[in-house]
């Protein structure tokens, strides 16, 4: 089969590979569909993510068809259709049992594109599959599903949940890239008087405006701007959706007092914390991966329309446009781009079965 294969920082190729197999009894083999980009993957090709092994097919989000199953999976069979998680659970160790899947023990957690091989291919083997495939309904379009895998459970929980994004606050995102948008949908859901938008790139400070926000700035007028609309108190919850030293420290500049600074990106440089202005404030920081806990949630919500997933895919390609599709990701400021899908192949109306 045909995959995107991680050779090293800044090397990667769309290339031959062995088929993948059942190798546990908790394992499917999903034929792939649809799959997008994340910003993590980046962040790999960057050598941000020493973890991940030269010859690691890269991805972790995908849409697709059950092909094989092994003898301990009980939720799906071959012919189904799924969204495949970005986070694996096995569903028995201590992290698990409280809903922490992105912590697993057992085999778990983010190893999709980080551990093992991941989905940004034509095949891909899901451990535990029970756990880490969820069946989708017919009438859900793919490029729309695919975005379940990872934006939308990742800026709810991480962003908006661990923030306590609660009615009548205010709420700064700074950083307006596919999480940072998912960030503000999501936060919508809990009515805050209003949503702040902080990014560099105009075309997604407009689309954060379509998608909810109420003001915008770019990032050198940001703590004025906040400031200025919460008169010198501070925002309620900020949310750090970039991933960089200089955006996180802003984020703990902007925050009021008792407020919470909820991190989501991926940091691959050190940051400072600066405990000497902020001991006195009584401020939570949070961090997190992603659990995907709240991906069957989401999945009713998406397919009642209630999240507006497809005013997010700015690109679509197919399967093995894969390097063009990084190309146009990687340079988002002179792209436009907000999310890419590759696939979406048409699929047959079906009825989810009662798990």
């Amino acid at each position: 089969m045909k995959a995107l294969v991680f050779h090293g920082p800044g090397q990667s190729a769309w290339e031959d590979v062995a088929d993948p197999g059942i190798q546990d009894a908790t394992d499917a083999v999903v034929r792939v569909d649809t799959v997008t980009i994340c910003g993590t993957d980046l962040h790999i090709l960057k050598g941000d993510v020493p973890e991940v092994r030269p010859g690691t097919v890269l991805g972790h989000e995908a849409v697709g068809e059950i092909v094989e199953v092994g003898s301990d999976v009980r939720t799906v069979r071959p012919g189904d259709r799924v969204l495949v998680s970005c986070i694996t659970a096995c569903g028995r160790c201590r992290f698990c049992r409280e809903g922490s899947y992105g912590q697993c023990r057992g085999g778990g957690g983010w190893i999709l594109g980080h551990l093992i091989n991941g989905t940004q291919a034509e095949y891909v083997r899901v451990p535990h599959a029970d756990l880490s495939t969820h069946l989708l309904p017919g009438a859900l379009d793919s490029k729309d599903a695919v975005l379940l895998a990872d934006i939308f459970p990742t800026a709810y929980e991480v962003g908006v949940l661990n923030g306590r994004v609660r009615p009548g606050d205010t709420v700064a995102v700074v950083g307006a890239g596919p999480i940072g948008l998912a960030a503000i949908a999501t936060a919508r859901l809990y009515t805050p008087e209003k949503i702040i938008a902080v990014d560099l790139a105009p075309a997604r400070l407009d689309a954060a405006k379509r998608l909810g926000a109420d003001a915008v700035a770019v990032a050198g007028e940001a703590e004025s701007l906040v400031a200025d609309l919460t008169e010198g108190l501070g925002a309620d919850v900020v949310v750090e959706a970039v991933g960089v030293p200089e955006t996180f420290e802003m984020c703990t500049r902007m925050v009021r007092p008792g407020g919470h600074v909820a991190n989501v990106g991926v940091h691959g440089k050190p940051a400072a914390l600066h405990l000497e202005d902020l001991w006195i404030k009584n401020v939570t920081i949070t961090t997190g991966l992603v659990d995907t806990s709240s991906t069957p949630t989401l999945l009713r919500m998406m397919a009642g329309g209630r999240l507006p997933a497809s005013s997010m895919v700015t690109h679509t390609f197919q399967l093995e446009q894969m390097e063009e599709a990084y190309d146009v990701f990687s340079r988002a400021a002179d792209t436009g781009s907000l999310k890419v899908v590759l696939g979406g192949q048409p699929h047959d109306v079906l009825t989810v079965r009662p798990s």
